[in-house]
């Protein structure tokens, strides 16, 4: 019986070993330079003395992952004493101060150039803070700054604000005029982390947009000059299952744009609606491939306006259309390309690419219809190439040749920093 009795302890007393829940004794950070500790501490979910969660501590290195101070992390767990255990989250830091030099020439064949600056993560805390001055025959400038962490692992700040002089073209049914625009804008948006798939951006714009004729034919209704005043609420709204392995993406994110715009009374625009999701889906091809997706759908109020928000660019939509070709009040545009590494060491990857680029647009004051009718309908195809530092945040200059595939369409070369989407 006594036998028996200490057996029996013993048995409980292992048993409730074993059931003690494994707590984390300490997170350790290694591998920060710029980065302060503190902040990598503040955005993670895993503390001390919590209960030691693998799921979490996965999420944890994939949301560092997407900061852009850090190219790549991971994370190990070694027993300590008893259930405590020490973990250790390594992670690879990006250079983050960022110049922008741009130079191309304008439509009228002007000499252009784009001057900048940027820190993406200024002062160690994650806060992106920087500006740039343009000139393209006119003068402009921004000045931003982004810090999602500023008050919490959850709430941030983001301010803007941008004076932007171009020469760009309105179209009036069979007639085209170029305009001097500008636009003075100030914002301020409140960040908010939801939770680690969903987060929120939500906030106002003042701004005044002016437009003063240059050249080109305009109807005789439509006045050289215009000057008003805006005001715009935005809402922005994010899915985000993407991972991140240096230029290798995969899984899903779906991002919504919402904006009211009041405007000062004319004869051109009312108070008007606009908003467009871009969905995002990327599937890794192997160890160097990447199949990589962009759905945008949108829609705005059906206004007859050359004011129309959506317009057609080689910059944003379809590679190879030219810039600023047309405008419309509603707008279905696919990207779809595959990209494969071939060739790669420590810091540089180069990258060639193949694409389609496919949208329809419907016209100012039109019908949903618009948007299967052939003469609306663009799709073009293409090859590209990416040289990409794996060592410095966004640092990726591409170039595309695009090519129309359907009828009376151009063809062109784009380039840029960063992917295409």
């Amino acid at each position: 019986m006594k036998r028996f009795l200490l057996f029996f302890i013993a048995f409980i007393l292992c048993v409730n070993s074993f059931s003690q829940e494994q707590i984390v004794m300490d997170v350790k950070i290694r591998g920060a330079k710029k980065t302060k500790i503190s902040e990598i501490k503040k955005i993670i979910e895993t503390k001390n003395n919590v209960v030691l969660d693998s799921i979490i501590l996965k999420n944890d290195i994939i949301r560092l992952k997407r900061l852009p101070a850090i190219s790549h992390a991971y994370f190990q767990v070694f027993h300590s004493h008893e259930n405590k255990y020490n973990v250790f989250i390594n992670i690879e830091e990006n250079f983050t101060i960022i110049p922008e030099v741009n130079f191309w020439t304008t439509t009228n064949r002007r000499f252009a150039y784009k001057l900048g600056i940027n820190d993406y993560n200024f002062l160690g805390r994650n806060i992106a803070f920087g500006g740039f001055y343009q000139n393209n025959g006119f003068n402009s400038y921004g000045i931003n700054f982004r810090a999602p962490t500023l008050f919490s692992r959850k709430w941030g700040i983001a301010l803007h604000h941008q004076n932007w002089v171009s020469e760009e073209p309105l179209y009036f049914e069979d007639q085209t005029a170029n305009y001097k625009y500008q636009n003075i804008s100030y914002e301020a948006l409140a960040l908010y982390q939801i939770n680690f798939k969903h987060q929120l951006q939500f906030g106002i714009n003042f701004f005044r947009e002016k437009y003063d004729y240059l050249s080109g034919n305009i109807p005789d209704e439509i006045d050289e000059n215009l000057d008003l005043n805006k005001k715009l609420l935005k809402l922005i709204y994010t899915y985000d299952k993407l991972d991140y392995h240096y230029q290798y993406i995969s899984g899903f994110k779906s991002q919504f744009y919402g904006q009211y715009v009041t405007t000062s009374k004319n004869k051109y625009q009312d108070d008007f609606l606009i908003f467009w999701n871009d969905f995002f889906y990327y599937k890794r091809i192997g160890k160097k491939g990447n199949w990589a997706n962009r759905l945008r759908l949108g829609l705005s109020s059906n206004i007859k306006s050359p004011f129309s928000p959506f317009a057609l660019d080689n910059n944003v939509n379809l590679r190879g259309v030219g810039i600023l070709v047309d405008r419309g009040t509603g707008s279905v545009v696919w990207n779809t390309e595959y990209r494969h590494t071939f060739y790669e060491n420590n810091w540089l990857a180069v990258q060639t690419n193949t694409f389609i680029d496919a949208g329809t647009w419907r016209n100012p004051g039109g019908n949903l219809s618009d948007f299967i009718d052939s003469e609306n309908v663009r799709i073009y195809s293409g090859v590209g190439l990416r040289f990409i530092n794996k060592k410095v945040f966004n640092a990726i200059f591409r170039i595309d040749y695009g090519h129309g595939l359907t009828p009376n369409s151009s063809k062109g070369i784009v380039f840029g920093l960063g992917q295409y989407f």
